[in-house]
């Protein structure tokens, strides 16, 4: 089995979108009725979902994707809290479709109603609404809701407790993924994201967050941004913070995906990071897209980087699959025995 960890439904049908331009509106003319949610069909549901994302999970190998909104369509800098709330609703609902109509191959994670500086109740809310009802195996957890100007609370601040306490309550990790930047500095996807990921795992090394809750888990996306890659300053700054080792102090409960989408990259993330610590993803319809050139292939086939890694079997099997079953144990009761 192959478990992609990283997926985002970006092909929905236009009325979804529809809903939130109207959404928008709304609140820039309040005096503009409420929108009704979408009403789409499951002929338009499958359609979005049979000709892309099922399409190229099934032709590349893969079995299973952890499916989640559109990150970019999150936004969460929108600061109305009643906004947020039925937008995440809606979204989620959504993907919740998804996995009703393909159950063997797609598994739920939500999107949280954040606003800059609001409270999580919604949040925390929405999270067991998805998991309990819904069937959700984890969610995104966005470090920003500002959107690029970084106004909140570092990751480890009591503000995000109520969150991690249901997470833990629960047993349903994170994936720690940002929204669209809206700061003109940081373009989306080639510096927003990866600022995010690299600022996250910072924030992680600075606290004593395991300490305070043991069995919280995080999966940092887009190959752990530039962490694998400056691997020995963050060593040395756990050090010089009088940190205990990244492997006992962030490692038990971090985990990195492969969208990655190069052989060097690839190979480097497994050789610093090592094999229990990462989780296959491919971040279908993500970031990059199209064909690499230089080699023919689609950026975003990460298993072909995978199947060049010098690897056991066993080694291969916890990247493709057991680590996500470990990290996502939701997900493990859902596939059965291996």
């Amino acid at each position: 089995m192959i478990i992609d960890c990283h997926g985002h439904y970006t092909t929905a049908p236009d009325a979804h979108q529809a809903f939130r331009d109207a959404q928008l509106a709304r609140l820039t003319d309040p005096g503009l009725p409420a929108p009704a949610h979408a009403e789409i069909s499951d002929d338009a549901v499958r359609e979005s979902i049979e000709t892309t994302q099922l399409k190229l999970l099934r032709e590349r190998g893969g079995d299973v994707m952890v499916f989640s909104p559109k990150a970019s369509g999150m936004a969460h800098h929108v600061p109305d809290p009643d906004t947020a709330r039925d937008w995440a609703r809606a979204a989620n609902d959504l993907v919740h479709r998804v996995v009703e109509l393909f159950p063997a191959h797609f598994a739920g994670a939500c999107q949280l109603p954040q606003t800059p500086g609001g409270t999580l109740d919604d949040s925390v809310r929405e999270l067991r609404r998805c998991v309990a009802e819904l069937g959700f195996v984890g969610c995104n957890l966005n470090p920003d809701p500002s959107g690029g100007y970084w106004t909140g609370p570092p990751l480890t601040d009591e503000y995000w407790f109520p969150l991690y306490e249901a997470m833990v309550d629960l047993d349903v990790p994170a994936m720690i993924h940002v929204s669209a930047s809206r700061n003109p500095t940081f373009h989306t996807l080639g510096a927003h994201y990866l600022n995010a990921d690299t600022t996250a795992f910072m924030q992680l090394v600075q606290g004593d967050l395991f300490g305070r809750f043991p069995t919280l888990r995080f999966v940092i996306p887009h190959g752990g941004g530039a962490v694998p890659y400056h691997w020995g300053r963050f060593r040395g700054l756990a050090d010089r913070l009088s940190r205990p080792s990244l492997a006992e102090h962030v490692m038990r409960n971090v985990f990195f995906d492969t969208c990655v989408y190069h052989q060097a990259g690839i190979d480097l993330l497994h050789r610093v990071i090592g094999t229990d610590n990462i989780l296959f993803a491919s971040e279908m319809f993500g970031a990059v897209r199209g064909v690499d050139p230089e080699t023919g292939h689609h950026w975003d086939d990460t298993l072909r980087y995978v199947d060049h890694l010098d690897l056991s079997d066993v080694d291969r099997a916890k990247i493709v699959a057991d680590n996500a079953r470990r990290v996502y144990p939701r997900l493990d009761k859902r596939l059965g025995p291996e």
